[in-house]
């Protein structure tokens, strides 16, 4: 079995699999007037497993956030990083998805890239960016908004894990279109977070872009998507880590590594279409009842117990 593994092409066994998940989520019961689907783009590093050269394997992934199903998933050049990977993956999820047209691409700083934001646009697609060190000018251009001048948009309150948390969003609309370094983007966000732990206070400043405009993006709609650029971390890297151990798997051979971290993505994906919030509970059912799980996949009925 391991042999056939590690000669599988997983650009088209994730193409499959996606594919097949999404053909048996259950489709959304109403969606709100600005409702919008969110795709949340990150990289992970299989610790244990190794290419032939020795080095280590990173995987980029794109997340459905509405129905945890993981959609398209590249593998890293080894010599390079995430971001000559980010076009094969929009390819990826293109395929998938049937097209771009209107889906909201969520992704961290390293990928606050001139060249992404044209490939977003062209392919009829937003994006929805942090704004770090990394483009010094942008992050400058950003910071010195009159932000104490622009009122709070949102504001929200949770209190967990030892902490309370408030999270402030304003936003702005840009006066030009080409009224910061970036392309395409229509409005400037800061988010601020301001944690209190033990009675110590910290507070977080970050900055960000979207490419859509305000009619299309209102301050609530933003604080949700940013938070959801979270799922894709707390709803796969996290459960693959800990309920699959996937970085004590010593995987090497051929494609092996990224054809078991696909079907990682799978089972997880397939548990959330049943609506399992813990992945853990739902696996070791599946193990209790294995012809249970063999006819749900190979049955044509879109749900099952």
């Amino acid at each position: 079995m391991w042999r056939l593994l590690t000669r599988l092409d997983t650009s088209l066994l994730v193409t499959a699999l996606a594919g097949r998940l999404r053909a048996r989520a259950r489709p959304a019961a109403s969606r709100p007037r600005r409702y919008r689907k969110v795709i949340a783009v990150d990289g992970k590093t299989l610790r244990g497993a190794r290419c032939p050269g020795g080095g280590q394997i990173h995987l980029l992934s794109a997340l459905d956030t509405s129905t945890g199903i993981v959609l398209a998933q590249v593998t890293v050049d080894a010599k390079s990083n995430e971001i000559p990977a980010f076009a094969p993956l929009l390819d990826a999820v293109e395929t998938v998805l049937g097209g771009l047209t209107g889906v909201l691409f969520v992704a961290d700083a390293l990928h606050t890239q001139t060249g992404h934001a044209h490939e977003i646009a062209e392919r009829g697609a937003h994006l929805l960016i942090q704004v770090k060190g990394n483009q010094p000018t942008l992050h400058a251009q950003l910071k010195a908004l009159p932000w104490p001048q622009i009122p709070a948009g949102d504001r929200t309150r949770d209190r967990g894990h030892g902490r309370r948390e408030t999270r402030t969003v304003k936003a702005v609309t840009l006066a030009t279109p080409g009224g910061i370094a970036f392309p395409h983007a229509q409005q400037a966000m800061r988010v601020t977070r301001t944690r209190i732990t033990n009675g110590k206070t910290s507070r977080e400043t970050c900055y960000l872009t979207v490419s859509l405009p305000a009619a299309d993006a209102q301050p609530a709609d933003l604080q949700n998507w940013i938070r959801r650029h979270w799922h894709i971390e707390n709803m796969v890297h996290h459960v693959r880590d800990v309920t699959f151990r996937e970085d004590l798997h010593q995987a090497r051979t051929g494609t092996g590594p990224a054809v078991i971290a696909t079907l990682r993505n799978t089972a997880i994906g397939y548990h959330r279409t049943n609506c399992a919030t813990n992945i853990a509970r739902a696996t070791r059912r599946a193990n209790r009842r294995p012809h249970d799980l063999i006819t749900a996949v190979t049955s044509t009925y879109p749900t099952t117990q």
